[in-house]
């Protein structure tokens, strides 16, 4: 691996529960050398309650999470990576609202690839009978949103260079 070098702006690394957000954010944010923070771990504890009941969260759940996420973003302008699902692009709006420079790296698979996954994740809070709730209410980036979307079904360092070739933030 080449050398890191800081961001000019906020990575937020997005996709369905069991994509590898948590694991490339930490993989991209170590070698950005920036901070990283997983959006799961500033859930509060009625709504990982829910998830773990096997319930979706509601915008209303999620309207106060996304205002945390939001604050942490605005806070490393100058470079980090959070994960955070960020599956609709209201969620995305949310988000840029506190921090209009952030960019979006969409670890995109197939239900079957995340559904593989998911299943070698045993005690994590969000069971895989959510995962079709999640496809549905997945939107992916638009046009008109900063980012990219890379497909997941690769290895984590493939997955790293092709978003900094790509994003034009470091060479391979």
């Amino acid at each position: 691996m080449g050398e890191g070098r800081a961001v000019a702006s906020p990575i937020v690394v997005m996709g369905v529960s069991g994509s590898g957000k948590s694991t490339v954010g930490a993989a991209l944010a170590q070698r950005l050398r920036v901070p990283f923070a997983d959006a799961d771990d500033l859930h509060p504890a009625a709504n990982i309650a829910k998830m773990t009941a096997g319930h979706a969260l509601t915008d209303e759940d999620r309207r106060p999470w996304l205002d945390v996420i939001g604050r942490w973003l605005a806070d490393h302008r100058e470079g980090g990576v959070m994960s955070c699902s960020a599956l609709k692009r209201a969620y995305r709006d949310q988000l840029r609202s506190h921090c209009p420079d952030v960019v979006f790296l969409h670890l995109a698979g197939t239900p079957e690839v995340i559904g593989r996954r998911q299943a070698s994740r045993p005690g994590h809070f969000m069971p895989p009978s959510l995962l079709a709730s999640q496809f549905q209410t997945l939107e992916p980036l638009d046009d008109d949103e900063a980012g990219v979307a890379i497909d997941v079904d690769q290895g984590i360092d493939s997955i790293i260079e092709e978003y900094l070739a790509r994003t034009g933030q470091e060479s391979s």
